[in-house]
């Protein structure tokens, strides 16, 4: 097994992962009373946050909605399909 082959079979599942925490992490917008230091809302928030946080930044809340997470599933999305899709790098590679 090849170096790109072990890296396409890691980043993959990897990327869906973080896709699925930002897909709760726009859901629990719609829940601000949620208490995001609590389980099972902290399963999504801590791995998330960081990534969020910058782009909070850059990109205010549009009508008191935070689009942070929105941003960021395109981006893994992007990510994942440029790296591991049908035609990606890693697996041109492997």
């Amino acid at each position: 097994m090849s170096n790109a082959a072990i890296a396409s079979w890691i980043i993959g599942p990897l990327l869906s992962l973080y896709t699925l925490l930002f897909l709760f992490r726009i859901i629990l917008t719609w829940y601000p009373e949620a208490n995001l230091n609590k389980f099972p809302f902290a399963v999504a928030a801590w791995p998330t946050e960081p990534f969020l946080i910058p782009v909070r930044k850059i990109v205010p809340p549009i009508g008191g909605v935070d689009i942070s997470p929105i941003i960021w599933v395109g981006i893994v999305s992007f990510l994942r399909e440029i790296l591991v899709g049908q035609q990606g790098l890693l697996r041109m590679m492997g």
